[in-house]
């Protein structure tokens, strides 16, 4: 029987207080990744998925908008929440858990494990973390649609330049249909971004030290 990583009830880790303080926290409790959980973690989160859409069976017009936006889940990952909102953070959290892999496998980066927040958690500074020795990653990861790509991308390195300043390795993580095929992102010493493909579930990461793209992993 495959090892579940999904509890009922309230995460018991350490560090994770300030937003798990009230019943809108993911049922995932594991949030230090590595190559001997992350593939159990992702199956249990995308299985967790298959309960979802239910609500919405046979609704048109306003009755479908509602039950989007008020409706509370009862299930998935994000229990007590609309499907809406829960859409926002599963797919954000779908490009952690794609994009901490290709991570974990690539040779460019000299951890073994990383620190993440799922859904809207606020409890580590970044979206993820790792640190080995003398070397520190900060990241910030978002599934944006192309027409709010430019602004969340903005935030996201701003963030990072300001207070992940000290940071070895920096990273922004996003789906790939927010950007055209082709898109070219400035070259910036120490800044890789980690761009997830849904669809062929293929990672491609473009290293801030030269000016080319790798497809790392496919």
């Amino acid at each position: 029987m495959r090892l579940s990583f999904y509890r009922l009830g309230r995460p018991q880790v350490g560090a994770l207080s300030t937003t798990l303080e009230n019943k809108y926290f993911m049922k995932q409790i594991q949030r230090i990744l590595t190559t001997s959980n992350i593939d159990a973690i992702t199956a249990d989160f995308l299985s967790d998925l298959a309960s979802l859409g239910a609500s919405i069976d046979g609704k048109r017009g306003v009755a479908l908008f509602t039950t989007l936006k008020r409706e509370k889940l009862v299930d998935g990952p994000y229990p007590n929440v609309s499907l809406f909102e829960a859409a926002n953070r599963i797919m954000s959290d779908i490009v952690i858990l794609q994009g901490v892999k290709e991570l974990l496998l690539n040779t460019l980066f000299p951890f073994s494990s990383y620190t993440v927040e799922f859904g809207n958690e606020n409890n580590n500074g970044f979206d993820i973390r790792a640190s080995s020795g003398d070397y520190l990653l900060v990241g910030e990861a978002f599934n944006v649609a192309p027409s709010f790509f430019q602004g969340k991308k903005a935030a996201a390195l701003k963030k990072i330049r300001i207070k992940g300043a000290d940071a070895t390795h920096k990273i922004i993580v996003y789906n790939s249909d927010a950007v055209a095929d082709n898109y070219a992102p400035r070259v910036e010493d120490g800044l890789f971004h980690v761009v997830v493909d849904f669809g062929f579930e293929k990672v491609k990461i473009i290293p801030g030290q030269e000016n080319k793209v790798k497809v790392i992993h496919s």
